[in-house]
């Protein structure tokens, strides 16, 4: 796809992945009249329940990908753990607007620091190591407490270990010796959580959602709150911040930004080349959604000045919470649920979301859990 090349109804848009974010990609893909195929290992997942096709097979798999590639004008990706190869592959084909840079810089936490470390954005004091050596050596320099993540993979807490003091220092060899390519950080202490979510065209025009206050349990996020309660100063950092990542990516379509505040600066966290879970308010508390402004994006639309028409609270339905949820609808008029579709239900499994709209969302989600007991 050149430039200026749109792609418009009713021609096909492709999404590798078929998860919660790939099925609201495809919601609001139909809701404009395009047509929609995903590739998945698993049948019938829950974007292949609301799309027109399914090609069932793994995402490194060639033959899959050049049929993906064939069968749509444009491709689009729903996680950032795609095989670059075959994002490569696609971009070649210039099916791929999103490109395969930002996903090899978000698939890498090596490579995410050292970008971000270039543009003098501020982050954590981190050191990479490759094993267990490197890391005693690393840990000399680094005060306590500190987190080491593995550079690649890990989501939702895995993949990563935050020890204290001195004494757990051999857990944190073991770890690296484990998983070798690691990144030890010194511990940010963050009184908040916000996200920065935008979309960038490809004229470069940049719209920012509301930045989002979010709530962390068990490393998975529980809750997200707009507008966030964060002083004008931090919303120029973050956003100032953003836009320099923005324009060095290149990020074409909707793009997240974990960061931490605390006092007046803020750290940023991680980065996620798509629309993400603390988004999902958009949905009915905007007038577009993060997943409807994504694809005009990649389909080369302008995009649609975002406005926040209500203030909201969204919750995460994890697997324990399906059953108590379920009980609570006929109950209460509130609340917006989303059902994922996922066929088996596990604890801390991501099922759905729930999202409150109002100036009293809290009372609404007092209300709801009531009626879940």
């Amino acid at each position: 796809m050149g430039k200026n090349n749109v792609v418009l109804p009713p021609q096909t848009i492709g999404i590798i992945g078929g998860g919660q974010l790939g099925r609201m990609m495809a919601m609001a893909a139909k809701y404009m009249g395009y047509n929609v195929i995903v590739l998945d290992p698993t049948p019938n997942c829950p974007t292949a329940q609301v799309s027109d096709g399914q090609i069932v097979a793994a995402y490194d798999d060639r033959n899959a990908i050049k049929e993906l590639a064939e069968k749509s004008d444009i491709v689009t990706y729903e996680f950032e753990n795609v095989d670059v190869e075959a994002a490569t592959y696609i971009e070649n084909q210039g099916k791929l607007p999103q490109g395969s840079y930002a996903l090899e810089i978000t698939q890498n936490r090596e490579k995410e620091k050292m970008l971000m470390k270039e543009l003098q954005l501020p982050v954590p004091e981190f050191s990479i190591v490759h094993n267990g050596e490197e890391c005693e050596e690393a840990l000399q320099n680094i005060s306590f407490p500190v987190v080491i993540k593995t550079c690649r993979g890990g989501y939702d807490g895995k993949g990563q270990l935050k020890i204290d003091s001195e004494a757990d220092i051999p857990e944190v060899i073991r770890f690296a010796n484990k998983n070798k390519h690691c990144i030890i950080e010194s511990w940010v202490t963050f009184e908040k959580e916000i996200s920065v979510i935008f979309t960038r065209e490809t004229t470069g025009r940049i719209e920012f959602f509301p930045i989002a206050e979010n709530v962390h349990k068990h490393h998975i996020l529980f809750q997200t709150t707009v507008p966030a309660s964060v002083s004008d100063s931090v919303q120029q950092k973050a956003k100032h911040a953003a836009i320099l990542l923005a324009e060095k990516m290149n990020i074409i379509g909707t793009f997240a930004i974990e960061m931490f505040v605390s006092g007046d600066e803020v750290f940023i966290n991680e980065m996620a080349p798509r629309p993400h879970n603390s988004g999902h308010y958009t949905i009915e508390a905007c007038n577009i959604s993060q997943f409807a402004q994504h694809i005009r994006a990649i389909c080369g639309l302008p995009l649609v000045p975002v406005k926040l028409m209500e203030p909201a609270t969204m919750i995460n339905i994890l697997g324990e919470d399906v059953a108590p949820t379920l009980k609570a609808m006929p109950m209460v008029d509130n609340g917006f649920v989303h059902l994922y579709g996922k066929a088996e239900v596990k604890d801390k499994r991501k099922m759905g979301h729930i999202t409150f709209i109002g100036e009293n969302t809290t009372e609404q989600v007092n209300e709801f859990e009531e009626a879940k007991q």
